[in-house]
């Protein structure tokens, strides 16, 4: 056993923040506390543990947990469970690579080979999806997500959704199955409607129709509808998702690794799920650490169904050269052949970051801010 030394954060472009700790020994790992638009209230979280960590056993990961979540009396939300993501899941790669195993060995091992995942098309003002599904085909696909409408005010002109039927028409003509992110931008009077509207052309799941904290519009909405009802990024812990899993109105559980806790509580929350039927398809538009870390725990978990994968994002683009791959030394761990991404076989996480990469980025990286929507009104809109 060896003693934590140093952890060390990265805001790296195009709006990631990467974490890594090294042992007394030297040896090290990597992980992803990303929550987009909070870069520096994150940070200052890690200031804070990182103090708090410097000299604690590197192998006791739980005791680790445990400890940030019960001994700082205020815990939860965020910002505290992102830092606290990175931390972990450098933790859990530390100990992959000090043992010469994948993570999903010290989890209990594989119940699969490999890993289905989709990736975006369209974005925040999603447009011309036909061309972007198509090239997603030409990646190896078999599946999508998309933005379900634009910005929409509390109740609005149903034609405004017209134009989301016709999109997903669209791509499930080309032989894809597609999600469809409402991303809490509308609210229950016009979420009904897209719903019925929707049902006829079988989406995949329709991810975030209201947002979670109506949990009494969500159930009721899960009663009106036969779609799926996907959602969880907005959740932190298992005690986030325990009323949803009590009142039956979640089908699909979206928990990010970057932001519910890391390996340890998503994990959690993926057995909590399954002892109520509900699938885990977890929630990653993030950095490839993030990305890696949700691999390893999808190929443990029973449950599981599809990976999301920020490959090409809109996100990545407006960054310039930045992508999913960027950071990556051995580029081709990613690899998706027919709809899927093999289970690695390297040590931790399976990834080796390009740290000479990611030290010069930092330098010049901003804090990314949350983009602004408005209506015609000046009011605001759900992002």
């Amino acid at each position: 056993m060896a003693k934590i030394k140093s952890i060390e954060y990265f805001r790296v472009k195009p709006r990631w923040l990467f974490v890594k700790i090294t042992d007394e020994n030297g040896a090290y790992g990597w992980g992803e506390g990303t929550l987009e638009g909070h870069d520096l209230a994150v940070e200052g979280a890690l200031d804070e543990m990182i103090t708090r960590l410097i000299g604690y056993e590197a192998d006791d990961i739980e005791h680790i947990w445990q400890t940030i979540w019960r001994l700082g009396f205020y815990r939860g939300g965020p910002v505290f469970m992102s830092a606290l993501s990175g931390i972990d899941i450098a933790l859990w790669d530390l100990k992959g690579r000090n043992l010469g195993v994948p993570v999903y060995q010290l989890l209990g091992g594989k119940v699969r080979n490999k890993v289905q995942v989709y990736a975006w098309i369209g974005g925040d003002r999603p447009a011309d999806v036909e061309v972007a599904a198509k090239a997603r085909i030409a990646q190896g696909l078999k599946c999508v997500k998309m933005n379900a409408t634009e910005d929409v005010n509390w109740v609005d002109s149903p034609s405004v959704l017209d134009s989301t039927v016709e999109r997903l028409k669209t791509v499930k003509a080309l032989g894809l199955d597609a999600g469809l992110d409402f991303h809490g931008r509308l609210h229950k009077p016009m979420a009904k409607q897209l719903a019925k509207a929707l049902e006829p052309h079988r989406p995949l799941f329709i991810e975030e129709p209201l947002l979670c904290e109506h949990p009494e519009a969500i159930k009721q909405l899960s009663e009106l509808t036969t779609i799926p009802i996907a959602f969880g990024e907005r959740l932190y812990t298992r005690w986030d998702v325990k009323r949803f899993l009590e009142d039956h109105s979640v089908d699909i559980l979206q928990p990010d690794i970057a932001h519910a806790g890391g390996i340890s509580e998503t994990r959690r929350i993926a057995t909590i799920a399954e002892a109520y039927d509900v699938a885990i398809a977890p929630h990653c538009p993030l950095g490839p650490i993030a990305l890696a870390a949700s691999i390893q725990v999808a190929l443990n978990t029973p449950n599981f169904v599809i990976q999301e994968m920020s490959l090409g994002m809109h996100y990545n683009v407006e960054a310039g050269d930045i992508d999913l791959n960027t950071y990556l030394k051995d580029q081709t761990v990613f690899a998706i052949e027919e709809g899927y991404v093999k289970a690695p076989t390297g040590a931790g996480l399976g990834i080796e970051i390009d740290e000479e990469l990611v030290r010069k980025i930092s330098k010049e990286t901003e804090p990314w801010q949350c983009k602004e929507f408005y209506g015609p009104d000046g009011g605001i809109r759900e992002w």
